[in-house]
């Protein structure tokens, strides 16, 4: 099918574009971007977008799908559904699935599920420790072969210097990324918040803030040694980001995500005891959050992500420390972004390059673009209309997400994935 979206205003970081102009898809492709159609191309269907924004599809570097695992927090084909409703066309799904993505096996059932939804790509992450117990190394090349584009051990960060030393110096020469989560957990000390004037008030558990820094201090002198591109996942301290910013200046190959969550809640929304706000790495200071803006602004930190992660009910009915952690993100990531644009906290293009341009790149992956050639792969937003994120308008099997009853302005219309659309005005 020939499509033309026209009258929009088009905003693609990777092209530095943000004018009003025309889209020409053809076969699933961007055509042409211009004023003027490529010479033959007759439409089949024209969309005025007059006072619309487009977007590439986003890209979320960090979202679980719930699938292979639990069938009552998600599934690839509810997930993908929730994601495009959120203008998110590309996701990477952590190793942490049960069972665990350690084998090309599990790597391509998720990628079958994700064949037979055809709603979005879903790019797997290989697990770097068989099982994630971070003792014995996985098949990292056969999962590399398999289709992983990166490694990871999730949330269960290796405790072995030794053990990871080990993996990243011979998944070094394969040329991959892997992805570090810093989390030390014997300063972690099964916290649950962070450790600050909340935690102390309400009796939690407290997690330092060096249980990340201790961690991501060690994990840089390892990357340096051994040469590996690595990005760090989930930040949540200051001095989190002074460190990335000064291993940057040294000219040590790491990129590194923040969670959207982080940029507009902090320990201070835990006040209420609500297991909603519960999440890992925890919410932390109005002063770490401040930081990782600024660190979004000033490019060290180089992409957000949702941290999507759908739970059963039950799993957050418990009282807040023995609650689950993790919070639903697909939906809501492209209009918390939004919203931190409109506040002025980020401009535009910073905003949009952080959740496509810039994610794809990490990856290198064609996606996360509106380059001609590339898959058409994009979202038309209304950057006027206003609604309400309310728990029966949610698409995700997860009804887990502290930003319920949160209004809105800026709303996904449509979605594209490969030229086809996957999503229309509530319609999935």
């Amino acid at each position: 099918m020939r499509l033309a979206i026209l009258n929009a205003r088009v905003i693609d970081p990777s092209q530095d574009l943000d004018k009003v102009t025309n889209i020409y898809m053809a076969r699933g492709r961007i055509a042409e971007i211009g004023d003027e159609a490529p010479e033959g191309f007759s439409a089949d269907q024209e969309i005025d977008a007059t006072g619309k924004w487009v977007v590439p599809g986003l890209v979320d570097l960090q979202a679980r799908l719930g699938e292979p695992g639990s069938i009552f927090a998600g599934s690839i084909a509810s997930e993908t559904r929730a994601a495009v409703a959120g203008g998110v066309t590309t996701i990477c799904c952590p190793p942490d699935t049960n069972p665990v993505n350690d084998t090309q096996a599990v790597t391509e059932l998720i990628q079958r599920r994700a064949r037979q939804a055809a709603t979005a790509y879903v790019m797997p992450i290989g697990a770097l420790t068989q099982g994630l117990e971070g003792k014995l190394l996985s098949g990292i090349y056969s999962l590399i072969e398999g289709g992983c584009v990166a490694l990871s051990q999730a949330n269960r960060p290796v405790q072995s210097a030794l053990t990871l030393k080990n993996a990243l110096e011979y998944t070094a020469s394969l040329d991959t990324v892997v992805m570090l989560r810093c989390e030390d957990q014997d300063l972690k000390n099964n916290g649950v918040a962070h450790d600050g004037p909340v935690a102390s008030r309400l009796g939690l558990p407290p997690i330092t803030p060096a249980a990340e820094t201790s961690a991501l201090a060690r994990d840089l002198v390892l990357v340096e040694e051994s040469g590996i591109r690595a990005h760090f996942s989930q930040l949540s301290c200051a001095r989190s980001v002074e460190m990335i910013a000064e291993a940057k200046k040294r000219g040590l190959p790491v990129t590194c995500d923040v969670a959207i969550h982080q940029l507009l809640l902090s320990e201070m929304d835990v006040l209420s005891f609500n297991s909603l706000f519960h999440v890992s790495p925890p919410l932390r200071s109005l002063r770490d959050r401040d930081a990782l803006l600024a660190g979004v602004r000033s490019g060290v930190i180089d992409a957000i992500v949702s941290d999507h992660t759908p739970l059963h009910r039950d799993d957050k009915l418990l009282p807040f420390g023995e609650s689950q952690p993790g919070i639903i993100g697909l939906e809501t990531l492209l209009p918390l972004v939004l919203k931190l644009v409109q506040e002025g906290q980020l401009d535009i293009t910073t905003a949009i390059k952080a959740v496509t341009q810039t994610p794809a790149e990490i990856l290198q992956i064609p996606t996360g673009s509106l380059q001609t050639s590339r898959p058409a792969d994009l979202a038309i937003i209304d950057p006027e209309g206003i609604w309400t994120f309310d728990k029966d308008s949610i698409i995700s099997e997860g009804k887990n997400s502290p930003f319920i009853g949160w209004e809105f302005i800026g709303k996904v219309e449509q979605t594209f994935f490969q030229g086809r659309p996957v999503y229309k005005n509530n319609e999935v």
